[in-house]
């Protein structure tokens, strides 16, 4: 009897523990795009899924942003459908980058699309590829960005109906479980573009630190967000309540956001700003801070600029948000 290669028994493991929350009938949409990590995800999810009855829904998102997008999502589709996945369907988006990076408008787009696959098939779960390598360079630019404790507890293992089961499998072990598969998955020239500042994280910084800290690097940034995300989700739960206790018909009131503790107050403004209308992908620590400045530090300023056309300034001692009409 052969043994089951290490790197497919680990994918198929990652997935077995989410679909074992599950019923027969379920639905699991999968966002594939070729790749390794995507592509050991689907067929381990439909190797999983055919054992307790899930129906598996392959997704392919095309964002038109690279020449030949078209005939990568339609061969995508061939090798979700040899993978054996119950259903494929393919989304073209359209990708609006104003305000945000291509990225993150990106994203933005593709979460949107699956979102609403999910709702037409009536899915449980939608299963996402990130890998352990994805959440240490999340974290590692959190940490070179300043960019706080959020970013710096990475990504999310949950949210809405999404599921990162890979989160604790590497890269390396995503395109093992391809090669043992003897699949081929589509290489994304984006991934070897050094424009693109995590194509330089994931080529040269994390090696280096590798190579000048010891092996285990990017399994400790991993483990860092692990150990900071229930202190993050504790800490937004606490804003949310004290957002709410401080808002008002038009804004939120000075005098309750002076009473908060800063952690909660800077929180409950970033939340005000998002509602709004603010990028949170691109409402950095420093607009914060100065929006924070019209509750702790009042000497008159007229309004403070945010990312989305969006403008906070103080009146009638509230802290509202309001439209940049420029």
């Amino acid at each position: 009897m052969s043994r089951l290669d290490p790197a497919l028994a680990a994918t198929r493991v990652a997935v077995r523990r989410v679909l074992a929350e599950g019923a027969p009938g379920d639905v699991a949409v999968v966002a594939c795009s070729g790749g390794a990590d995507s592509t050991a995800l689907v067929a381990a999810t439909v190797f999983e899924a055919t054992k307790v009855g899930v129906r598996v829904v392959g997704v392919t998102v095309d964002h038109g942003m690279q020449a030949g997008s078209a005939d990568q999502a339609a061969t995508t589709v061939e090798l979700m459908a040899r993978l054996g996945v119950d259903e494929t369907l393919t989304a073209t988006v359209q990708v609006d980058a104003r305000g945000m990076g291509p990225e993150a408008a990106a994203r933005e787009a593709r979460y949107q699309v699956l979102g609403q696959v999910a709702e037409q098939v009536g899915a449980r779960w939608v299963l996402l590829g990130h890998t352990r390598d994805d959440q240490a360079e999340t974290v590692l630019l959190g940490l070179a960005r300043g960019s706080g404790g959020r970013s710096v507890a990475g990504m999310r293992r949950r949210f809405d109906r999404c599921v990162r089961p890979f989160l604790d499998v590497s890269r390396a072990q995503t395109e093992a479980a391809c090669a043992a598969l003897g699949v081929t998955a589509w290489q994304d020239p984006h991934n070897a573009d050094p424009s693109f500042t995590r194509v330089r994280v994931r080529r040269e910084v994390l090696p280096l630190l590798e190579r000048e800290l010891g092996p285990g690097v990017t399994e400790s940034l991993a483990r860092t967000a692990d150990l900071l995300r229930p202190d993050m989700e504790l800490l937004d739960s606490m804003a949310d309540a004290a957002f709410a206790s401080v808002s008002t018909a038009t804004g939120l009131s000075v005098t309750g956001l002076a009473e908060l503790p800063e952690s909660l107050r800077t929180r409950a403004l970033r939340a005000a700003a998002v509602a709004a209308g603010a990028l949170p992908d691109e409402l950095f620590h420093e607009h914060v801070v100065e929006v924070d400045r019209l509750v702790t530090d009042w000497r008159g300023q007229r309004w403070i600029d945010l990312p989305g056309h969006v403008r906070a300034l103080r009146a009638d001692g509230e802290v509202r948000f309001a439209a940049n009409p420029h």
